[in-house]
């Protein structure tokens, strides 16, 4: 799996590619928590709106509309997001949700 940290404009602060993870999960990580961090909510929002009939959502300028990305919110203002690729797309969720939680802890 991989790990990727931005800051609250989605730029990167931080990335880890563990052994044996595809190099397209750290590209895909890094737009997953770009899209959080830009969109300011959880990717998977966008991943539900274009699955629940929207697909005008697909041109928009954010290519990690897949679930895995968090924002990281710090007194109600979102500071950056953590992406996560690599796992099932729920198990990706919940690694970046730790990973947001225990940056404001």
């Amino acid at each position: 799996m991989a790990i990727a940290a931005v800051d609250d404009g989605g730029h990167p602060l931080a990335l880890i590619r563990l052994d044996g993870a595809a190099p397209a999960s750290a590209y895909i990580a890094q737009e997953k928590a770009r899209t959080a961090a830009l969109g300011r909510r959880e990717s998977k929002v966008y991943e539900d709106m274009i699955n629940g009939g929207r697909p005008a959502f697909l041109s928009a300028p954010l290519a990690g509309t897949l679930e895995g990305g968090v924002p990281v919110i710090v007194g109600g203002h979102v500071v950056g997001a953590v992406g996560v690729s690599g796992v099932k797309s729920d198990q990706d969720a919940q690694i970046a949700r730790v990973g947001a939680q225990s940056v404001v802890a």
